[in-house]
């Protein structure tokens, strides 16, 4: 059966992943060239991540997706398994958001540029102007409804399990006085660890948990690192009992 979910894979399912990345990526430019941003920054790009797994014949399920306002936006914090927790995130969320990521993903082809187009939130770390240059955008992004989805870890995991979490994301909450709305990934480590060469992916179930969102009554330091604490714990709290516990991502 292994061996043939990997045939598939090569001879099926990689065609069609190529394929459908670089049409979803040439509409989202176009789309967002001439126009409304929001729906085609946002609508092919959640399309495109329910294909991705779908192709791959992974069942998900979504749990909590009711405990969010339309009218209201967010700062969406998950942890960070696998690749797969994209797909998760942008085909599963039902909500409108822009993406906090690294920037060096603006080098891949066509990908890159789609997410430039799409308004998604590029961070540069190359200095203390540069990094306030990210948050301004950040500012600019968070109204109408529209959400911001972040791995505030920074890397994938090695394990399973999870890393620290940077305040970065917890502080633009607190400063533009946001709820910040904890994700469980369950599932992505076990569908594409995080390993060296080729891999296959391994079927597993994904399971994406929206929990209640968090909204601290006071501001500064303080309350951040509590909210902070609180999101990470309600995420390990829904992950299996193979991947509880905190390990060192040297990736962090």
């Amino acid at each position: 059966m292994k061996i043939l979910y990997r045939l598939y894979q090569i001879l099926i399912a990689l065609p069609i992943i190529i394929l459908t990345t670089a049409l979803t990526a040439i509409v989202t430019i176009i789309g967002c060239t001439l126009g409304k941003a929001r729906t085609w920054g946002y609508y092919p790009a959640m399309v495109w991540s329910r294909l991705m797994c779908r192709v791959m014949l992974l069942p998900v399920k979504v749990e909590g997706r009711e405990l969010l306002d339309k009218r209201q936006s967010y700062v969406f914090v998950a942890n960070h398994q696998g690749p797969y927790d994209i797909f998760l995130v942008y085909g599963f969320l039902g909500r409108s958001f822009r993406w906090m990521m690294k920037k060096s993903l603006q080098n891949i082809p066509l990908i890159g540029k789609a997410c430039e187009s799409a308004g998604h939130i590029m961070v540069d770390k190359s200095g203390p102007k540069a990094i306030h240059k990210t948050y301004e955008q950040a500012r600019n992004v968070l109204q109408n409804g529209v959400s911001l989805a972040v791995f505030p870890e920074g890397a994938r995991s090695f394990t399973g399990h999870m890393g620290k979490f940077r305040r970065g994301a917890f502080q633009l909450a607190d400063e533009l006085r946001l709820p910040v709305v904890p994700i469980t990934i369950d599932g992505s480590f076990d569908v594409l660890p995080r390993q060296k060469g080729i891999n296959f992916v391994t079927w597993h179930r994904l399971r994406l948990v929206i929990h209640a969102p968090i909204m601290s009554e006071e501001q500064g330091p303080e309350a951040v690192q509590r909210t902070l604490e609180q999101s990470y714990e309600c995420i390990m709290q829904d992950l299996p009992e193979e991947y509880q516990g905190f390990i060192e991502n040297p990736d962090q």
